[in-house]
């Protein structure tokens, strides 16, 4: 392929205490891109507590960006984003899990779509079986709320175009949840996401994830973003179940209490006023769009 139709790109690394493979996979990537590409690495350190600091500094071919303390994941990212100068955003971790050899296959890929997933469904993908639990759940209430099949929720290999993604930077968190949230945002605004299988391997270094901590945080940014981005999706349902109470006591006031209480006009209200909410969060998110 000739040069000029090769893409230009900004590969996002955040690093936090990867002394041990971080060099290792600075240079995997230049071997990779070099000399077919036009790109720059940037890393982010985000407070790194062990010797990666002075590793990077004697690491040539990035930019190097310092945080001075641990600011999260997803903070990490978006410091190496602003910094960015090119209009396609790659982001990898540093632990060795990703193939980062496939990024020219992503790359390829997003010239026909928002953003290329890297989906951990290849044939080689060694995950936790204990992060397969909650992550199960979680992509089922997601797919829920965004009505479209996710293989993958929260890869942390992508391809993103640049103009596209600062338009979200506003509403994405600090934490791991950057990649969950961007995933969200972008099916409920339907732009287009394209979902390429890849491996996934065991991780050099200590997990930075806390299985029950990062699922409860999960949970929580989810019902948030769904509240956000698709209220109906979030709030009709909870009218319908006052809606089904309602109708439930009205049936026992009138064939065997014959009395109307004051639970089911409790009941009514309730259903009314969530209907009432829900169609206004959603008018006011249509009204307000930014994106």
């Amino acid at each position: 392929m000739p040069q000029e139709f090769l893409p230009t790109f900004s590969i996002v690394i955040p690093v936090y205490n990867e002394e041990e493979i971080i060099a290792a996979t600075v240079e995997h990537l230049h071997q990779i891109l070099q000399p077919a590409y036009q790109y720059e690495i940037i890393v982010v350190n985000d407070g790194s507590t062990d010797t990666t600091s002075q590793v990077l500094a004697s690491v040539a071919g990035i930019i190097l960006i310092e945080h001075s303390c641990n600011r999260g994941y997803g903070a990490a990212l978006k410091t190496g984003i602003r910094q960015a100068q090119y209009p396609l955003i790659v982001i990898t971790d540093a632990d060795g899990t990703y193939p980062n050899e496939r990024i020219p296959d992503l790359l390829a890929l997003a010239a026909r779509a928002d953003m290329v997933v890297g989906s951990r469904t290849g044939k080689n993908v060694t995950y936790s079986n204990l992060r397969k639990i909650p992550k199960w759940f979680l992509v089922r209430f997601a797919q829920w709320v965004t009505k479209t099949q996710i293989p993958d929720l929260n890869s942390g290999l992508r391809v993103f175009h640049r103009d596209v993604l600062v338009k979200f930077i506003p509403v994405l968190p600090n934490t791991f949840s950057f990649t969950t949230t961007i995933t969200i945002a972008m099916l409920t605004n339907n732009y287009i996401v394209h979902y390429e299988p890849i491996d996934y391997f065991h991780r050099v270094g200590k997990s930075k994830i806390k299985p029950i901590q990062d699922t409860l945080r999960f949970v929580q940014l989810i019902l948030r973003m769904g509240v956000y981005f698709a209220p109906l999706r979030i709030f009709l349902p909870v009218a319908g179940l006052f809606f089904a109470a309602f109708l439930i006591t009205l049936f026992q006031d009138v064939f065997i209490r014959q009395d109307l209480t004051e639970s089911t006009l409790i009941l009514f209200v309730a259903a009314i006023q969530v209907s009432i909410f829900a169609l206004l969060a959603d008018m006011i998110d249509r009204r307000s769009s930014r994106f």
